[in-house]
C-alpha cells in the first residue's frame, strides 16, 4: 500500500515538475552526459516533491481514514486503513524527508553543477565522485562550525556527547526547523498573494455597473 501510494505521488508529482521545466532541457540526444545528468537530477527533484506532497496529505489521509473505520468498523474491505499503517507513513515520510534534505537535494545540485576532477575520465561516474567529495566537505565543514559553536556556548562532556546524538536529536530538530520556516514564510507570503490575485482578477473582468448614479448620467445628458 504504502509503494503504491507513493508510486502514484511520484507520477504526479513527474508530470508537475515536467510541466513547469524549460523543455529544451531534455531536447539533447539519449547518449549525451548532460542529458543523462538532467534525467538523474529530475528524478531526484521529483523523488522529493513526492515526499513533499506526501507529509502534506499524510494529516488529512490520517482523518480521512479514521473517520472511515469509525463509519464502517466492520467493513471487511476498509481495514487496511488501520493505525500501523499511518504510523508506518508516518515513520517513512520522517525518515525520507531528512535524507532528501540532508542528501539528495545537495547532491542534486552539486550534480548539475558537477564537471569531473581535472585530469580524469568524462563521463557520469566522473561527475558522481566529484558530487560526493563536495558533499563529504560540506558535511565536514558543517559538523566543525557546529562543533565550534557548541564549544563556545557551552564547553562541557554533555554538549560534546550530544553531538553525537544525531539522528535522535538534531535530525528532528532541524525537521522541526525548517518546516516552522515553511509554516512562517505560507503566513508571509499568503496574504500579498491573495492581493496580486485580486487585482489581476478585478483587471481582467469587467467591473458590474449596478451602483452607478443614474441620475447623474441624466443631467449630464441633459447639459450636453
Amino acid at each position: 500500500i504504502c509503494a503504491l501510494l507513493f508510486a502514484s505521488l511520484y507520477i504526479l508529482c513527474h508530470f508537475i515538475i515536467t510541466h513547469f521545466k524549460k523543455h529544451t532541457d531534455f531536447a539533447a540526444v539519449h547518449d549525451d552526459e548532460d542529458a543523462a545528468v538532467n534525467r538523474i537530477a529530475l528524478g531526484l527533484c521529483t523523488f522529493t516533491l513526492a515526499v513533499a506532497l506526501g507529509a502534506v496529505l499524510l494529516l488529512p489521509f490520517s482523518i480521512i481514514s479514521n473517520e472511515v473505520l469509525l463509519s464502517f468498523p466492520h467493513n471487511y474491505y476498509i481495514q487496511w486503513l488501520n493505525g500501523s499503517l499511518v504510523h508506518g507513513l508516518w515513520n517513512l515520510i520522517f525518515l525520507f524527508s531528512n535524507l532528501s534534505l540532508v542528501f539528495l537535494m545537495p547532491f542534486a545540485y552539486f550534480f548539475t553543477e558537477s564537471e569531473g576532477f581535472a585530469g580524469s575520465r568524462k563521463g557520469i561516474m566522473a561527475r558522481v565522485y566529484e558530487t560526493s567529495v563536495v558533499l563529504l566537505l560540506l558535511t565536514l565543514l558543517v559538523l566543525g562550525m557546529v562543533w565550534v559553536a557548541s564549544a563556545i556556548v557551552s564547553n562541557d562532556a554533555a554538549s560534546r556527547q550530544s553531538l553525537y546524538d544525531l539522528w535522535e536529536f538534531y535530525l528532528p530538530y532541524l525537521y522541526s526547523c525548517i518546516s516552522l520556516f515553511g509554516v512562517l514564510l505560507l503566513l508571509l507570503c499568503t496574504p500579498f498573494g491573495l492581493s496580486t490575485m485580486f487585482t489581476v482578477t478585478g483587471k481582467l473582468l469587467v467591473k458590474p455597473r449596478l451602483l452607478e448614479d443614474l441620475d447623474e448620467q441624466l443631467s449630464c445628458t441633459r447639459l450636453e
